[in-house]
C-alpha cells in the first residue's frame, strides 16, 4: 500500500486546525453526511452529490459519516465514496463502528464492538467507501460490553497495518477516553455540541486539553434549530428524528428555544451575519482545537457555514450569547432511556 502524508494540502478558503498530537489537521469546518440518508426528511441524492463537490471547492476536507448512516446498507459510505473519488487524496474521510445492523427492527440500539466486528465493519467501510484507508475510525458509541482497551488495541492494529489512520471515540466518558488514550492514542472526540448542548463544557473539554485529544462537535446547529428554519414537533415526517427523538421541539421547549433563536438572530444580524453563522463561529471561537461538521444537502447552505470560519465574535459578542442561553436549549436532546450517561 502506498504512504499517505498526515498532512494534507492547504485548504485555499479554510483556515487549518490541528486535532490532537498525532498529525490529524482539517480544515476548520468539516461536512456531516448523515442527512443525506436518514433522519432528515427524504434524501435528495443529486443535491447531496452537488454539495460534496461543492465542500471540496469550498476547501472542506473533513467529511464524516458512519456504518449506521446507511442503515445497514452501506448507502450513506457508497454516497461519500462516489463524490469524492476524484479528489480521495486531498480530504479526510472519517467513518465510525459500534452497532449491531443485522436486525432492522433494532437498529441504532444493539451495540457490537468485539473486535472481530470492528474488522468486518472497517472492511466493508473501506469497500463501499471506494478507498484504501479510512482516516478517522470512531467507535461510534461505546459498548459496555466490550473493554475500551480491546476496542483502541483492536484499531490499534489496524493502524498498524495502514487501514486506518487515526483512533476517534464518540460519546464517551472522561474514565473511558483516559484508558483507550492509554492503549493507542486518540486523535479525537465526537460529541455533540453547540450552544444548545453543553454538556461537554464540564468534564470532557479538560480531559481533551489535557491529553492532547481535538473535539469534533456534530449537531452544532442543534439538528438544524440553530438555523431559524424550524418547526413543531408533530409537523416534521415520522421518520424525521425531530418529530419523536429530541425533547427541544416539544411544546414548551419548542416556544422557548425559537424565542432564543430570534434573540439570537438580531444579534447576528448586527454584525451583517446570519444566525447559523454567529452559532459556528461561537463554536470556533471556544478553541483552536475545535473543527465543527454541521450536517447540509444544500450547497447554499453549505457555503453560509463555510464563511463562518471568517467571523469574528468580540468578547462583548460572546457575553451575550451566554446571556442568551447560560446553559442551552430547553429540553434534553434526547428522551430518557434513549441515550446512556457517558461511560
Amino acid at each position: 500500500m502506498a504512504e499517505h502524508s498526515t498532512h494534507l494540502p492547504q485548504p485555499t478558503r479554510l483556515p487549518r486546525r490541528t486535532l490532537g498530537g498525532q498529525g490529524l489537521a482539517a480544515g476548520a469546518i468539516g461536512l456531516g453526511t448523515m442527512g443525506m440518508t436518514m433522519a432528515y426528511g427524504t434524501p435528495d441524492e443529486r443535491s447531496s452529490l452537488d454539495t460534496l463537490h461543492r465542500a471540496h471547492e469550498l476547501g472542506v476536507t473533513l467529511f464524516d459519516t458512519a456504518e449506521l448512516y446507511g442503515l445497514g446498507t452501506g448507502s450513506n459510505e457508497q454516497l461519500l465514496g462516489r463524490a469524492v473519488k476524484g479528489f480521495r487524496d486531498e480530504i479526510l474521510i472519517a467513518t465510525k463502528f459500534g452497532f449491531d445492523l443485522s436486525d432492522p427492527t433494532r437498529i441504532g440500539h444493539s451495540l457490537d464492538s468485539r473486535p472481530e466486528h470492528i474488522r468486518e465493519v472497517t472492511e466493508n467501510s473501506l469497500r463501499y467507501l471506494g478507498t484504501d484507508r479510512i482516516d478517522v475510525l470512531y467507535q461510534h458509541r461505546v459498548d459496555p460490553g466490550v473493554p475500551i482497551e480491546e476496542v483502541a488495541g483492536t484499531v490499534g492494529e489496524l493502524i498498524a497495518e495502514g487501514k486506518v489512520r487515526f483512533l476517534g471515540l464518540s460519546e464517551a466518558g472522561p474514565e473511558t477516553i483516559r484508558r483507550a488514550h492509554a492503549v493507542h492514542p486518540v486523535s479525537v472526540l465526537q460529541t455533540e455540541y453547540s450552544v444548545f448542548e453543553r454538556a461537554v463544557e464540564a468534564e470532557i473539554l479538560p480531559v481533551l486539553r489535557e491529553l492532547g485529544i481535538g473535539f469534533v462537535p456534530y449537531s452544532p446547529l442543534g439538528r438544524g434549530f440553530l438555523t431559524g428554519a424550524v418547526k413543531p414537533a408533530a409537523e416534521y415526517e415520522a421518520g424525521d428524528m425531530r418529530h419523536t427523538m429530541d425533547e427541544r421541539w416539544k411544546p414548551g421547549n419548542y416556544e422557548r428555544n425559537v424565542a432564543a433563536v430570534r434573540e439570537l438572530t438580531a444579534l447576528a444580524e448586527s454584525k451583517g451575519r446570519t444566525v447559523t453563522q454567529l452559532a459556528l463561529a461561537w463554536l470556533l471561537a471556544q478553541g483552536d482545537d475545535i473543527v465543527p461538521i454541521p450536517g447540509t444537502r444544500s450547497p447554499r447552505r453549505l457555503a453560509e457555514n463555510v464563511a463562518a470560519a471568517h467571523v469574528t465574535l468580540t468578547p462583548e459578542d460572546l457575553a451575550r450569547v451566554q446571556e442568551i442561553l447560560p446553559h442551552g436549549a430547553a429540553g434534553s436532546r434526547y428522551p430518557a432511556g434513549v441515550m446512556p450517561t457517558w461511560q
